[in-house]
């Protein structure tokens, strides 16, 4: 299997709703490294590096997140692989 690294921004009612918890119990789940973390306009950001079936299925996760969010848009951007984190993080 190949390892891939992600860069997501999340929109829509994704933060207030605990999307960061539910983002790093979920990431975990699929072993995968990372952090994840609130923007000032109301977005989530996340950086997502692991199996390519794990990140993924992560992603499709990300398109509708926890119960209360509602995620309008999810933008995807492919980076290369650093394997530079060693869990899976909230940042603020």
């Amino acid at each position: 299997m190949s390892k891939i690294r992600v860069h997501l921004f999340i929109e829509g009612r994704v933060q207030g709703v605990f999307f960061r918890a539910y983002t790093q119990e979920e990431a975990q789940k699929r072993k995968l490294t990372g952090w994840v973390k609130n923007l000032y306009d109301g977005s989530v950001e996340a950086v997502f590096e692991g199996e390519e079936r794990d990140v993924q299925s992560m992603i499709e996760w990300c398109h509708s997140g926890p119960p209360h969010a509602f995620v309008t848009d999810v933008s995807v951007e492919i980076e290369e692989y650093g394997d530079e984190f060693s869990d899976f993080s909230v940042r603020f």
